[in-house]
């Protein structure tokens, strides 16, 4: 299984979400980056991904996006792949 990190936030309705759909498709351990307003993870984040939002979800190296994007990823049958590597 590739280690996943997620940018999140505090009660967000998607970052919570992304940890479900995580979680059954297999994986145990998210490392999870908070952000804020004026955090230096908030600024890393955008610098990385390029977007405002959290969550932003990587799969090993792999930059998958926000919650959309992994639920998209899941529909085609792609997520699977990327978790096992």
């Amino acid at each position: 299984m590739q280690k996943v990190m997620m940018y999140c936030a505090p009660r967000c309705r998607y970052c919570m979400m992304a940890e479900k759909l995580l979680e059954k498709k297999g994986v145990t351990d998210i490392e999870k980056v908070f952000v804020g307003d004026g955090q230096e993870s908030r600024e890393e984040m955008i610098e990385k991904t390029g977007r405002r939002t959290v969550p932003q979800v990587y799969v090993g190296e792999t930059h998958v996006g926000g919650y959309d994007d992994l639920a998209e990823m899941d529909r085609k049958g792609e997520l699977d792949k990327l978790l096992t590597g």
